[in-house]
């Protein structure tokens, strides 16, 4: 099969959608399949073909509002003059079917959108137009699924896949590294969805009766200044910037705790968070909030904890309750690998095709060519 995947941005950009696209590229890869990417920024996975990209008077015209939409429409038309594929997988929203869709269904060519984490409330009305040329969607959880029912898409039409890992190469990780008593740890880029902030507040918190307690925060962005004056108001926090993926997976396995905090906002929020799903797979104890529920991705609730997204006094609540119990400790972690077990991306992967022959079966032939 020739898959042409469209993403944006492309590792080494920091970001779960950008790494998901390089791994998700790379196991189809060695399953044989042909992968072409279309790309903005970054680097396209090795083995992959490049689709090459022009600028357009229209697009450097659309840049000046969106350039995502304008990087589409370039999609748009190289797709018209490229080797044919067999289906497009675009990596965001209503702006890739806006600039895609009527290209893909000229050509006859399935269309799939998958949305990654929540769609913003702003364009809601626009969105049954925006996507009315997709053929099918991948949904990364509960909150992206939602939307686009809200949005009018049948959810016949979507498939819940959350991320996929690479189980081998994290329990290697998980077999070698000692835990940190009082160790802490968030992994996300520093921006206002991930919610570090709140992390921050609650550590301070607790700090007051666990003074062993330390804070690690994994990631970098627009927000640090900012996260950097609230951690100074006590000891213990320390910004670990943006790290490679093993680095992160070292630090995660030594930790007795991961947090993840991030919560909803009007224009963005997250599906199945991916830094957490690794957590548990590393052996490591998991706290997320309500707005980065895994349970789609994860059965058993007892593998992690949940507290109500932006209460502070919850997460203070839940890091005790982890920190000060050893027993309960071990069987989250005996729970949380068990339960992320068939989460290896040779399934995902799998997954994922099969919907993509779903959809390539279900896409009518093309009307013969008139006579001229």
């Amino acid at each position: 099969m020739r898959i042409l995947h469209i993403g944006y941005r492309l590792p080494p950009m920091p970001g779960g959608k950008e790494r998901y696209i390089e791994l998700l590229a790379r196991e189809q890869m060695l399953r044989g399949h042909e992968v072409v990417v279309a790309h903005r920024r970054g680097d396209i996975p090795h083995g992959a073909q490049a689709l090459p990209l022009a600028r357009t008077g229209a697009s450097r015209a659309v840049s000046r509002r969106s350039d995502v939409i304008a990087f589409a429409m370039e999609c748009a038309r190289a797709l018209r003059r490229a080797r044919r594929v067999d289906i497009v997988h675009a990596h965001g929203d209503h702006r890739e079917a806006l600039g895609l869709g009527s290209a893909a269904r000229r050509l006859g060519i399935p269309l799939v959108i998958h949305v990654h984490g929540a769609l913003t409330v702003r364009h809601r009305r626009i969105m049954p137009w925006a996507f009315r040329h997709a053929d099918g969607f991948i949904v990364s959880g509960d909150r992206p699924q939602g939307d686009l029912l809200a949005a009018g898409i049948p959810d016949r039409r979507m498939r819940i896949v959350p991320s996929g890992l690479n189980l081998d190469h994290l329990a290697r990780f998980r077999e070698n590294h000692p835990v940190e008593p009082g160790l802490i740890v968030s992994v996300g880029s520093l921006v206002g969805v991930k919610n570090h902030a709140l992390t921050i507040q609650a550590f301070h918190r607790l700090r007051a009766v666990r003074p062993d307690a330390r804070l690690v925060i994994a990631g970098d962005g627009p927000e640090r200044a900012r996260l950097e004056r609230l951690a100074r108001t006590g000891p213990g926090v320390e910004f670990a910037g943006h790290i490679p993926a093993d680095g992160v997976y070292s630090l995660v396995s030594r930790a007795q705790v991961v947090v993840h905090a991030s919560h909803r906002l009007p224009t963005v929020g997250e599906g199945i968070p991916t830094a957490p799903l690794e957590a548990l797979a590393l052996g490591t104890a998991v706290i997320v909030s309500s707005d980065a529920s895994l349970g789609t991705a994860v059965a058993d609730s007892s593998a992690y904890r949940v507290f109500r997204s932006g209460s502070v006094d919850d997460l203070v609540t839940h890091l005790r309750s982890v920190l000060d119990d050893e027993a309960l400790c071990l069987q989250m972690i005996e729970r949380g690998v068990r339960a992320v077990s068939d989460l290896d991306w040779r399934v995902v992967s799998g997954r994922i095709g099969e919907w993509y022959e779903t959809l390539i079966a279900g896409r009518p032939p093309l009307a013969p060519a008139s006579a001229s």
